[in-house]
């Protein structure tokens, strides 16, 4: 075929350069070997063209091609017709380099039902179309390869995309309480300073704030760790001089006065509209987790067992529990009892995290210093309608060891490896002394308030 090639070239002016059809690179390789010898190129030549799945049915055509691409296109429209669109391209680089590519023939939807184009089926997303040349312009672009490959690296994006996912059975299968998440967190607005003037204090107060109530749980008891801590923007209206700071809308050298300001205000020509309150939010995890509890009910059962009560920083704890013998009781049957001893063994608070499934756990702290929780008061009374009812009562607790969350069963509490106490003076003595009962304050700080003084907790029984 070169020598009838060399022989027709010669015959004509040397001075003309055959035309030649060349391969055309539409959609690059989602393989690594796209620049490989086996892959075809922009401005290899097509010598054979061969249609048909088996070697007994294969149509070949060889150069030159009538028309050009658009014989080609021809062929390649007649082939898919016939519902023939194995095809394999035989091209050269050079005088004496061959490659294939085993393809199939497909429409090409960027320029219509009539015209198609060849997709690799090795690499479905690698698509090659033909062009019109001569065969000095082939050799140019072959010659060119390194540099189209260093233009191509510069000029190859990152493409995103979407990947289905199953949320929902992930959601059920992976967290340790369906379709609620681990991360918890408390957010502490900015003190009011002047109630008249609506002045706050700085961001350093509520930092300082926020530092408090976290060793203030944890010296009471609660098995809490520190994960992080942020600043939190929240909007608000504001005029006047109601904001600390304001920051022009032209001006950058205002910025500097926000650092520790806990609320500044935007100025336009209308005065200050809008405000931006930074309060901060500490996020916290129990120290082993959360462990759940099915307490059962029976028709004979009068009284649940055991009593609960809040923190002064607003953290619902199993108080007490009924110590008196009684198997029959609900908490006694369901293991509670055990885990409360084990609990004030090592100086721990038995904390409540969440009750049917939703969160007893203080949220939020108010620009009055008020702490957002939950009240005993309402929980007791849900208790006794779960006991009325008979409906099982699912509480999960707050563990202080990682060993409890793997055990089959509430395990006794010689089971247990006591953890040196969080609250201990510097003697080793524990804070809280369980001889006397404990004096609790409670303040829910919504519009409804029950506040008890000198209140027993073996006066709170469920």
């Amino acid at each position: 075929m070169t020598m009838d090639r060399d022989s027709e070239s010669s015959s004509e002016s040397p001075t003309r350069d055959p035309k030649v059809v060349s391969i055309e690179c539409l959609k690059g390789s989602s393989k690594a070997d796209e620049w490989t010898g086996d892959m075809l190129q922009t401005g290899d030549i097509v010598e054979e063209l061969r249609i048909g799945g088996s070697p007994n049915s294969l149509i070949r055509f060889n150069w030159p091609f009538k028309n050009g691409k658009a014989g080609i296109n021809k062929i390649l429209q007649d082939a898919y017709k016939k519902k023939q669109t194995s095809i394999l391209v035989r091209v050269r680089r050079g005088p004496h380099e061959f490659a294939e590519l085993q393809a199939c023939i497909v429409p090409n939807d960027s320029s219509g039902k009539k015209h198609f184009v060849l997709r690799s089926i090795a690499d479905p997303n690698y698509v090659v179309g033909f062009s019109d040349r001569t065969e000095t312009q082939c050799f140019q672009l072959q010659a060119s390869r390194t540099t189209r490959m260093v233009n191509a690296l510069t000029m190859t994006r990152l493409q995103d995309g979407y990947v289905s996912y199953p949320w929902e059975r992930k959601m059920q299968e992976l967290l340790s309480v369906p379709n609620s998440s681990n991360f918890l967190s408390v957010l502490f607005l900015p003190k009011v300073s002047d109630r008249i003037a609506y002045r706050y204090n700085d961001v350093e107060d509520t930092l300082a704030r926020t530092n408090t109530w976290l060793n203030a749980a944890q010296a009471s008891g609660v098995p809490i760790v520190f994960m992080n801590v942020q600043t939190e923007s929240l909007l608000t209206k504001i005029s006047g001089e109601t904001a600390s700071s304001t920051v022009s809308a032209g001006s950058l050298s205002d910025l500097s006065n926000l650092a520790n300001a806990s609320l500044y205000g935007f100025e336009d020509y209308h005065g200050v509209d809008i405000g931006v309150v930074r309060a901060v939010r500490l996020w916290y995890a129990p120290t082993g987790g959360e462990f759940c509890i099915e307490i059962k009910l029976k028709e004979d059962d009068t009284r649940l067992g055991f009593a609960i009560s809040r923190t002064e920083e607003g953290f619902i704890f199993i108080s007490s529990v009924s110590d008196d013998g009684q198997e029959n009781v609900p908490a006694t049957r369901s293991g509670l009892s055990n885990l409360y001893k084990a609990a004030t063994d090592t100086s721990r608070l038995l904390v409540v995290s969440r009750l049917s499934n939703q969160r007893v756990l203080p949220w939020m702290v108010s620009s009055t210093g008020a702490i957002r929780c939950y009240d005993t008061v309402s929980l007791s009374q849900k208790f006794s309608l779960h006991r009325h009812t008979k409906v099982p009562i699912l509480l999960h607790i707050f563990l202080w060891d990682r060993a409890l969350a793997s055990t089959s069963k509430l395990p006794l509490p010689h089971e247990f490896q006591p953890l040196t106490p969080e609250g201990s003076d510097p003697d080793g003595d524990s804070i809280s002394d369980s001889s006397k009962p404990m004096q609790l304050e409670r303040d829910t700080a919504g519009d409804l308030s029950f506040r008890f003084h000198n209140f027993s907790l073996s006066n709170n029984w469920v």
